[in-house]
This record gives structure tokens, C-alpha cells and sequence, in this order.
């Protein structure tokens, strides 16, 4: 019977949507067929290193494949790497990776799964550990395995060639790393892998394994890496330009609405539902001049919000952006932060994190994007007396309440101060 899934068409195009390879689309067509026909659903395996407690919407990009075939009414598996983890992915690495324990990967792997639950049905979401296997290969199963692969195609791939080339060191671990991964798919019989787009080789290991064990080939199906909010490098939290899923709704939407208007519509194509050709529209719309690329994004960050916090937080956060940023208003809630009298303007907006550094605080304010209480200034050596609290405001988004007082009342800070809860990235 067929009745249990829809048309392979409309299933390839919404397994399409926003897909960079797949390895190979005849094979997965004849597959959903094959499911049709025997109302089997497909096993779909994603897997996920546990290196860092945090999503954010460019893990999204995949969790959201992984619900299409949800949708579709195939198995997902939610695969925690619990043992590839601690031996650290290679791939993209000039260096090697540090190892991490099991007890960090663990921790990590609760806060993944929670915050899955916000893309993925959790109810329909499979969970397995593949240490499950891995543990007990043992030193003679790591071995047996090392010996179906060789060291020629594995220096194939562009990391280890270049690192090999250019006399950076290579652990022998890491050349287990592609091996175990693609274990996962002998060991589980996947029909189709999922990975970002720089996963495509460790998944082809995957298929590599299995022919070699007499099972036909995983199809291997990959999304792009999506840019992050500084429209130039992927989405990393290390590089800065991260929007979290624990994000506040506030803070989403204000960073959504920081991103390069180029770059809203790749997020609206792998970040929301919205048709392909209404997205064709609105940008033909917007570069013709027709429609207000402010507005389109706009509609791209209310609709993140409300995916990740709801619609009342979703209409909040457009209502305050429009308040604060259109018309000039200030937050409903500011964070007010005791700061050391006698101190310049420049050091104060640096030491609150209102500016990456105290050179960038006084470029800041000699170009006028400071104000205090209202009033611009462009002298970064104006110096802050006792008084009352000082409402600053940094370019058009970042604002902070500081209330100068006696040095030793002040109480000492550990490390670089976070960012006020107020504001958003330029």
C-alpha cells in the first residue's frame, strides 16, 4: 500500500529543498518508491558530535532536514556520536582536535537533545548512542576496520592532504574518525545519511563500508553550512556570528535584523517553510524596488522568533524593534551596571562590552555613534564623575544604564563583562 506516503514528486521536492549533494538522487527516488510500495518507511540517520553544549541556527539547517523526512513519515534517528566524539572530527581542522571526555560529551549531549526538540517532533525522533557498538569493537574489531580502508584514499581528502603537505602533524586517531562514522551506517542499515556539506567525504566512507559488506549503499544527502550573521564565514559561535536557539527573542530578532539584506534569502529558503517561488517574488520584488527589504526581513525574524519562543514573544520582539529602532524609543528594560568613577567614556564602553575593544570604543564615539542621555559626544576622554545613572546608548542597538560610584565600591569583575541584556549586535 501507498497510502501511508505521499507521491515520490512531492517528496523529492521538499527532500530537495535547499540540499547541496545527493549521492545519489536516482537511487533515493527508487527508494521512496520501494517505501511506497511496501508502506516501509526509510531509516534516516543524522549523526552529532556533542563537542559544545549550545545549538544554533545553523544546526538548524539540518535538524530541519531531518523533520522533512519526519513530515514524510520515514525513521529519523537522532545518532549521539558519544564515542566518535571523544575522538574528535578532522574534518576542516589545520590542528588536531582535543579529546574530550566522556562525562563532557554526555553533558553536552542532554542540552543537544533538548533543544532538538524545538525543530524535531520528539515524539517520532529515535535516539541511540553509538557507542552502543563502538565500545565493544575492541582493539581487534579497531583493526579489522582500519584494515578495510586504505591509507591512499583516505589522504584523498583536502584536510589530511594539506596538513600532511605542509608537515602539520596527523594523530592516528583521527584517521579512525571517518572509519567509525561510517560504522554507524553498516551497524544501523541506514538508507539515507544526513551531514552538513563539509560531511560529504565521511559520508561516502559510509557507503564505501556498506558496499564492502555486501549492503547497498546509504544515500548521502547534504545541506549547505549556513552563513552567519556577519553575511561572510559559516555560523560559529567562536567566530561571533551565532544567533542561539536559547537566544532571547529580543536578542533573535535584533541580530536577524543586523544580517546583509543579500543574505536573508538563503536563511528564508533553509530556515523556514515559506514557498520557493514566494521567495523568488519577494526578492524580485525587492530589487526592483517595489517592496522594502527592512519589511522582508522583518517578516524573516518574526518568523524565527515564533519558532523558537512563540508568536506572543515573535509579535513583542517586532513590536519593541519597531519602537526602539524605527522611531527612536528605548527598551522597556535596560541593565543598569555599577562602573568605577573617574574613569574616560572610552574605557567604560569597552569594559561593559558595548565595544570589542577600547580602540574600537573610541572610534565609536569620535564618530559620533555615542550618546549619553541622549546627547552625542564625540570626546572619548570625557570623564565620568559619581552621580546619578547615565543611560548609553552605542550605535543604533546597544544600550546600557551605568551608575558611576566609588572605585572600592564597585564590585570587582572576573574576566570580559557580557553584553547588556538589551542589546543586540551591530
Amino acid at each position: 500500500m501507498a497510502d501511508g506516503f505521499p507521491p515520490v514528486s512531492e517528496q523529492m521536492e521538499l527532500l530537495l529543498r535547499g540540499a547541496v549533494d545527493v549521492v545519489e538522487e536516482d537511487a533515493l527516488r527508487r527508494r521512496l518508491q520501494e517505501s511506497r510500495s511496501r508502506n516501509r518507511p526509510l531509516l534516516v540517520k543524522t549523526g552529532f558530535d556533542p563537542t559544545a553544549p549550545d545549538l544554533h541556527l545553523g544546526h538548524a539547517v539540518l535538524l530541519r532536514k531531518m523533520a522533512h523526512f519526519q513530515r514524510l513519515g520515514h525513521r529519523v534517528l537522532f545518532l549521539v556520536g558519544d564515542f566518535t566524539a571523544m575522538i574528535g572530527d578532522p574534518t576542516g581542522r589545520k590542528a588536531t582536535r582535543p579529546q574530550l571526555s566522556r562525562d563532557q560529551v554526555l553533558a553536552n549531549a542532554a542540552t543537544y537533545q533538548e533543544q532538538a526538540w524545538k525543530v524535531l517532533d520528539r515524539e517520532r525522533t529515535e535516539i541511540l548512542h553509538n557507542s552502543k557498538w563502538l565500545s565493544g569493537l575492541g582493539a581487534e574489531g579497531l583493526i579489522r576496520l582500519a584494515g578495510s580502508y586504505t591509507l591512499a584514499r583516505m589522504m584523498e581528502r583536502e584536510d589530511f592532504r594539506a596538513r600532511f603537505e605542509n608537515h602539520e602533524p596527523i594523530s592516528i586517531h583521527e584517521l579512525l574518525y571517518p572509519l567509525t562514522q561510517g560504522y554507524d551506517s553498516v551497524e544501523l542499515k541506514a538508507d539515507v545519511e544526513l551531514g552538513g556539506h563539509d560531511q560529504l567525504l565521511n559520508l561516502l566512507v559510509g557507503r564505501d563500508l556498506m558496499r564492502a559488506r555486501g549492503l547497498e549503499p546509504q544515500i548521502a544527502l547534504t545541506v549547505p553550512l549556513l552563513v552567519g550573521a556577519d553575511g561572510v564565514q559559516k555560523m560559529s559561535k567562536s567566530l561571533g556570528n551565532a544567533i542561539a536557539f536559547e537566544d532571547s527573542p529580543r536578542e533573535m530578532f535584533g541580530r536577524t535584523m543586523s544580517i546583509p539584506d543579500a543574505l536573508m534569502w538563503d536563511w528564508r529558503l533553509l530556515l523556514t517553510d515559506l514557498d520557493e517561488a514566494e521567495i523568488d517574488r519577494q526578492k524580485a520584488e525587492v530589487e526592483a524596488g517595489n517592496a522594502s527589504p527592512r519589511e522582508v526581513k522583518a517578516d524573516l525574524a518574526h518568523d524565527l522568533v515564533r519558532r523558537f519562543h512563540g508568536r506572543g514573544a515573535a509579535d513583542e520582539a517586532r513590536a519593541e524593534f519597531d519602537r526602539v529602532f524605527r522611531r527612536g524609543g528605548v527598551p522597556d528594560e535596560i541593565e543598569t551596571r555599577l562602573v568605577p568613577a573617574g574613569q574616560p567614556l572610552f574605557a567604560v564602553i569597552a569594559d561593559t562590552g558595548l565595544a570589542g575593544s577600547r580602540a574600537d570604543a573610541r572610534r565609536l564615539i569620535q564618530q559620533r555613534a555615542v550618546s549619553l542621555n541622549g546627547e552625542k559626544t564625540g570626546d572619548p576622554y570625557l570623564v565620568l564623575q559619581e552621580g546619578p545613572d547615565i543611560l548609553l546608548k552605542v550605535g543604533k542597538r546597544r544600550f546600557l544604564k551605568v551608575r558611576p560610584a566609588k572605585p572600592s565600591a564597585v564590585t570587582a569583575l572576573s574576566g570580559r563583562p557580557t553584553k547588556p541584556q538589551a542589546a543586540a549586535a551591530e
